[in-house]
């Protein structure tokens, strides 16, 4: 078991998480939950706006909301392997969606998102300028990600007591405030600076209002799993933020994942790995997947399903990035990894620790497609298909200078063709999304079509954590796949509020749970 998570105060969640509108207020972020006082003095808003930007860390590690994002879809499981990576089927409940109320990263993602609104409030309320408009970004978009996960968003209106339980928005009232929001804002957020798309900034505001006019159909839906329409109105809009965006794309791929990855234009907005010695989430995305034995070392994890990985070409680039640099410092392609492992160099066969009379020193590590949600034995350590996303660090594997990406632009010019082809004005920019697939090595027609749309997402945005929002609103998440052979309840279409948080007499469970 390789999880991080160190609960530090009791859980009460909703019932104080929110709080926003007190001038003096000390608190204490504790996993989530606010431990507040009314001692004197001021809030210190450049300190809370760098910790609402530093909550953006929460999305680098394995659990939280990028499982919820990621392992509950076709891209990602995590098979229980022997005595190791079951936490109480933490991780297969998540991939054949049977989780319940009482769910550990359910609980994990609703607490990381709720306590940075709760810092961006006080920032809202206590603020000015610049730091303001900032933190109405970073507000929705923490926001919008528990609109899309939970549908249900408490909030606090201004001056409202801290022991009054906050009141709660419905989905489509949560995303009418956060659109709203974001068009306030957009004309005070200054242009995105080459180099540092770490600040909040007008293409990320953009961005993320393509983001939810896309999905307004999904949100504003009566129920959840749908069926959904899609305003052409609304597909218009997602055009005309798309077209506001300054931007290109990166000539390769993998600038984009690289250590110094923040010197691509194509990135929208990420968020500045921790240096310094502090170590770093980013390693959870070459670690969590890769073998104890091999360069740099891993957990034995996670990894992909073969019916995702088969959408792929097995050159293509987006999966493939086997320079000879990354060979040399680590012995394997960056991207998914299968068959035969190497150290670094690329010639000496890394062993599995598998021991047996023939083999006393191990097996060669051989990654496999085959793969099981509870493996042993012989396979134990080779089942599936491996992911790194992002090209390691050589030089700083503990304290690593990968930004973790957020945003980018192909995602936008991929949102654009879709509200196209779902109804709305505009006219695709055929060179730049030719791009997008010629850069990794194949055909480079781009398909306009839903279906063709659909599939080049996968392949463009793999693990990056769009995938279960993507499947959703192409009517794909609760279909039956390779390693979930059923159909899942309407009810999964959505997370359920945490048990905890229920303790709010104005959240309402969500249907069927």
């Amino acid at each position: 078991m390789k999880r991080i998570n160190i609960i530090k105060g009791i859980l009460l969640t909703s019932t104080i998480v929110l709080g926003v509108s007190c001038t003096n207020l000390d608190e204490e972020v504790l996993d989530g939950v606010v431990v507040s006082s009314t001692g004197g003095g001021t809030v210190n808003t450049s300190s809370l706006l760098t910790s609402s930007y530093e909550g953006l860390r929460g999305f680098e590690t394995q659990g939280q909301m990028f499982a919820l994002d990621e392992m509950s879809t076709d891209a990602l499981v995590g098979p229980t392997r022997g005595g190791d990576w079951d936490d109480n089927a933490t991780w297969r409940q998540i991939h054949v969606h049977t989780w319940a109320p009482d769910h550990v990263e359910v609980r994990n993602a609703w607490n990381a998102l709720l306590s940075q609104v709760y810092n961006c409030n006080l920032v809202i309320e206590n603020g000015s300028g610049a730091e303001v408009a900032q933190a109405r970004f970073l507000r929705a978009f923490y926001y919008y990600n528990v609109i899309d996960l939970f549908g249900q968003v408490p909030y606090r209106e201004a001056g409202s007591s801290l022991e009054a339980d906050p009141k709660v928005w419905t989905r489509i009232e949560a995303t009418d405030f956060v659109i709203s929001e974001l068009e306030a804002v957009v004309g005070s957020l200054p242009a995105r600076t080459l180099g540092n798309t770490s600040v909040a900034n007008a293409d990320a505001a953009h961005f993320l209002l393509a983001k939810l006019y896309l999905n307004k159909g999904v949100f504003k839906a009566a129920d959840a799993a749908g069926p959904y329409t899609f305003d052409a109105a609304d597909m218009t809009k997602v055009v005309t933020n798309v077209d506001a965006i300054n931007s290109t794309l990166a000539v390769d791929y993998w600038d984009n994942f690289k250590p110094g990855n923040n010197t691509s234009n194509e990135i929208l907005f990420s968020s500045v790995n921790v240096r310094g010695g502090a170590g770093g989430g980013i390693q959870f995305h070459w670690r969590m997947g890769m073998h104890y034995n091999q360069t740099p070392d891993g957990w034995n994890g996670f990894a992909t399903v073969a019916e995702y990985y088969d959408k792929f070409n097995p050159n293509d680039r987006r999966i493939k990035n086997a320079d000879a640099d990354i060979i040399t410092a680590f012995g394997n392609p960056v991207g998914f990894q299968i068959g035969q492992i190497y150290k670094p160099g690329g010639t000496v066969k890394v062993l599995d620790r598998i021991k047996s009379d023939a083999n006393p020193d191990g097996q060669p590590l051989v990654f496999t497609k085959a793969l099981t949600l509870i493996t042993s034995g012989a396979t134990l350590e080779s089942a599936g298909v491996r992911g790194q996303k992002y090209i390691p660090d050589s030089q700083n594997l503990g304290a690593p200078d990968n930004d973790y990406v957020f945003m980018r632009y192909s995602d936008a010019l991929m949102m654009k063709a879709e509200a196209i082809a779902r109804g709305g004005a505009g006219t695709n920019d055929v060179v730049k999304l030719a791009a997008i697939v010629s850069r990794s090595g194949q055909p480079a027609a781009f398909p306009t079509t839903l279906d063709g749309i659909y599939l080049e997402r996968g392949k463009e945005l793999w693990w990056e954590g769009w995938r279960r929002n993507d499947m959703i609103r192409f009517g794909k998440f609760l279909q039956a796949r390779e390693l979930k052979p059923y159909v899942s309840d309407n009810k999964y279409a959505l997370f359920p509020i945490p048990a905890d948080a229920l303790f709010n007499a104005n959240l309402k469970q969500n249907p069927g749970y």
